[in-house]
């Protein structure tokens, strides 16, 4: 069995993000969509592990959503690494599990967006703005080099800097960028300038600082929640059915 298929036949959620879940797709935006899969819990037990996370092209075996997405280029990563990333308010992990755009996801993938609040807290903070100043350092570099930075970029580092700040004041994390879309999409075009844009992220980011101090958020995310769901999920699969032949092996990476 190869990644792919492990991945493929153990999803437990599976959704759409990029443009199309933030709101901001044009006739030109891919389908980006991400998963998370659960690895058989004796597949734990060789030597060879299962891999954390899988790129590749595969459909799902079965859909509640209609006929889903069909074999579409796909990422996927395993509950237990998902969580961890979710934990340390990794951006591109946390806002998979407030995808409006919802592919596929059976009672365990139900039971992780249930969960999905216990992830949360005032640490988006810092790993968002970490995060941002590596896309700004790319930004300045393109503006260097170029004269101009890759729009579409600048584009979808202001709808982050502002989805934490929002985040931040609210405590709830807003997927879809609603009445900001047609600045934003303008920003895409290139119809703003390099400096209003400049001054848009530096507004932002001041804003998200004054957030931080005041949030709803706790200061901590609920890892023992997170930790109880684990230990329940590997348990119920150790005690499920035994693995099938042709499990996955680093054999057959």
């Amino acid at each position: 069995m190869t990644p792919e298929q492990l991945a493929a036949d153990h999803t437990v959620y599976s959704c759409v993000m990029g443009s199309r879940a933030f709101g901001l797709a044009t006739e030109d935006s891919d389908t980006d969509v991400r998963g998370v899969y659960l690895a058989p819990t004796p597949l734990y037990w060789r030597f060879e592990k299962p891999p954390t996370h899988v790129e590749g092209r595969w459909a799902l075996p079965r859909s509640n959503e209609g006929e889903g997405l069909g074999n579409v280029e796909r990422s996927s990563w395993e509950l237990e690494r998902f969580c961890e990333l979710a934990l340390r308010a990794n951006p591109n992990v946390l806002e998979c599990l407030y995808s409006p755009l919802v592919e596929y996801a059976d009672g365990t993938g139900r039971e992780l967006l249930a969960l999905r609040e216990a992830f949360l807290s005032r640490q988006a903070h810092q790993t968002f703005v970490r995060y941002a100043l590596g896309q700004r350092r790319k930004l300045d570099a393109d503006v260097r080099q170029y004269g101009a930075p890759r729009w579409k970029h600048a584009m979808h580092l202001l709808r982050l800097l502002m989805s934490c700040r929002d985040l931040l004041r609210t405590g709830v994390l807003t997927i879809g960028v609603g009445a900001e879309r047609e600045r934003l999409l303008a920003v895409r075009r290139g119809e703003v300038s390099w400096p209003e844009v400049e001054a848009r992220m530096a507004r932002l980011a001041v804003e998200s600082d004054e957030a931080v101090a005041h949030s709803p958020l706790p200061p901590e995310p609920d890892r023992a929640r997170v930790a109880d769901f684990l230990f329940r999920v590997r348990r119920e699969s150790a005690l499920g059915a035994a693995v099938p032949s042709g499990a996955w092996s680093t054999l057959d990476a």
